[in-house]
């Protein structure tokens, strides 16, 4: 199985499949065939796939794994490594591995020597349905996800199902955090036609958690088609784009007060969504039945709300959300549902959130 989608914006390819990993190669080393490469790799995909990819030593630098290691440090240690083995402008970096790779090879190579080109090879299945393509770029910095970064669009995405044949339980329910993010927001992404992708996900719970592959190719497929047309409208988030982070808000605090390790990315962002649901059935801004339709998915993938003001401290929530890239002086942005598979953007004042959240 295999399929291309085009992103007009960096006029790039998506390729999706299910091929034998001789075959990603031969794209790789077809797509990068007149140019000097360097594979940035994740160390447990290294461990898991470096005698299936074949790669050459002398091309790898392995980052460990886990959110802390988008830093500094390992962002210099790319440019040193590019800078030892001879890149020029004219050369590519390739991330192979989940979005912490993706998201700091992506930002070394906008930098290095003002830009080169990147592939994106995501491994796990948040980073195929969202970090790897759209061209955000970053690295963390004092605690705060994503504040030092760049839109810089890759070369090509290459998407390959198999690699989620080893993804351990934890990591893809955060990929299916993500996706669930795409049923509540489909009527917004101006795609040419519907989806019905809240439909499917309800219909297809069971053989999307035993990673059935038709049922992963299509899910993939449907998410990144939402995407691409979110990102050809607003690249930079504008406006339109800016849609894509429902649930973020909220989650981001939730990941930085568990030191980026009690609640993966995607647990972290279902927990904003359950949180911004309530707000806005609260508020009147959505009917009953939505709510509780659109709570039942949730649940049926066997996501739970948390009570936020029982394990956290709500004003250290609050200090972390207000250092949101999104943030105003005296305002927190959020994306709350408005419709059925709509939402829209709201600027709630800081006692309005703390009363919220208590």
């Amino acid at each position: 199985m295999r399929q291309i989608l085009n992103v007009d914006i960096g006029n790039y390819k998506i390729h999706l499949s299910d091929d034998e990993f001789s075959k990603l190669m031969e794209d790789i080393n077809y797509q990068t065939s007149e140019q000097k490469r360097l594979f940035v790799i994740s160390e447990k995909v290294y461990k898991l796939y470096q005698k299936k990819l074949k790669l050459n030593k002398s091309e790898i630098l392995i980052l460990s794994d886990g959110e802390p290691e988008k830093n500094f440090k390992n962002l210099q240690k790319i440019l040193s490594f590019a800078t030892k083995i001879g890149l020029t402008r004219n050369d590519v970096m390739v991330a192979i591995g989940g979005g912490v790779v993706g998201d700091i090879t992506g930002f070394a190579a906008s930098i290095y020597m003002r830009g080169i080109d990147y592939i994106q090879v995501p491994t796990t299945l948040l980073s195929m349905v969202d970090s790897s393509v759209g061209g955000k770029t970053a690295i963390d910095l004092n605690g705060i996800k994503n504040i030092v970064g760049a839109f810089y669009q890759p070369k090509a995405v290459f998407i390959n199902i198999n690699f989620l044949k080893t993804l351990d339980k934890k990591q893809f329910m955060s990929g299916i955090g993500e996706v669930l993010k795409y049923a509540f927001i489909e009527d917004n992404c101006n795609y040419k036609h519907s989806l019905f992708f809240f439909e499917y996900l309800t219909l297809c719970c069971e053989k999307f958690l035993e990673k059935d592959s038709m049922t992963l190719m299509r899910i993939i497929e449907y998410c990144l088609n939402l995407k691409i047309s979110v990102v050809n409208q607003d690249e930079k988030e504008q406006g339109l784009r800016k849609i894509l982070n429902l649930g973020h808000t909220l989650g981001h605090a939730i990941e930085a007060k568990g030191n980026f390790k009690k609640f993966t990315h995607g647990e972290a962002v279902i927990q904003g969504i359950f949180f911004i649901f309530d707000y806005a059935y609260s508020k009147n801004l959505i009917t009953y039945s939505y709510y509780k339709l659109s709570i039942d998915l949730l649940t049926r993938y066997g996501f739970k709300p948390i009570n936020i003001r029982s394990k956290y401290q709500v004003d250290e929530i609050i200090e972390i959300m207000k250092k949101d890239k999104k943030a105003t002086k005296d305002k927190i942005t959020f994306i709350v549902p408005s419709d059925k598979k709509k939402v829209k953007e709201i600027k709630l004042a800081i006692n309005d959130v703390i009363e919220a959240l208590c």
